[in-house]
């Protein structure tokens, strides 16, 4: 069963952080804007220059590539990146159950990225990273840009896969009412500190 352990990480003016996240287990970080909740997610995923340590299970981060260490620990970010026209070329498995879970039709594969709004982007982009079966979730503000039906469709998917695969979960959200519905445990983003919410 994955944990994913963060011993005194340090990222500009975030830190020292110390957490321990048990398999399947959603922790939820709040604060201000600028508190710092990304740079946090960008540290764990290896993504920017950090000290301190984190840890899956036995092994570090620093102990493998960094992509390695990235497909295992999959970052959601606030704003998803796509490099390719078409919606299906950014997908080298495709779960077409995934898919429709969020909403979309099995014809969305074919899409061109370009046509998708905001909402629909982000959506995939989740389909995405699931489709990469990642062991540890970090997750951006995954529900920022959706209405309150598709955010109930990908609330239901993270559930089923974070049970599934007992995935531990960091989840960067604004909305007081999410964080009660899907949270494990709670906590700010303060003065660089987590506080207990």
């Amino acid at each position: 069963m994955p944990e994913l352990t963060l011993q005194d990480v340090c990222v500009a003016h975030v830190g020292p952080i110390n957490l321990q996240l048990k398999a399947g287990e959603i922790v939820c970080l709040s604060g201000a804007s600028g508190s710092g909740k990304s740079l946090l997610l960008r540290a764990v995923a290896d993504i920017i220059p950090h000290t301190g340590m984190t840890t899956l299970d036995a092994a570090a981060a620093d102990s493998m590539p960094a992509p390695r260490w990235r497909q295992q620990v999959g970052l959601l970010p606030a704003e998803n990146q796509w490099w390719l026209d078409d919606i299906g070329e950014h997908f080298p498995r495709q779960d077409t159950a995934l898919l429709m879970g969020l909403g979309f039709s099995e014809a969305s594969w074919q899409w061109q990225v370009a046509r998708c709004s905001t909402g629909e982007k982000q959506r995939l982009a989740l389909l995405r990273l699931l489709c990469n079966q990642p062991r540890c979730l970090l997750l951006d503000e995954p529900t920022a840009s959706l209405d309150p039906e598709n955010i109930a469709r990908v609330e239901a998917v993270l559930r089923d896969y974070i049970a599934q695969h007992q995935a531990p979960v960091l989840w960067v959200s604004h909305a007081p009412d999410q964080i009660q519905r899907v949270a494990t445990r709670h906590y700010r983003l303060q003065d660089g500190k987590l506080v207990p919410a």
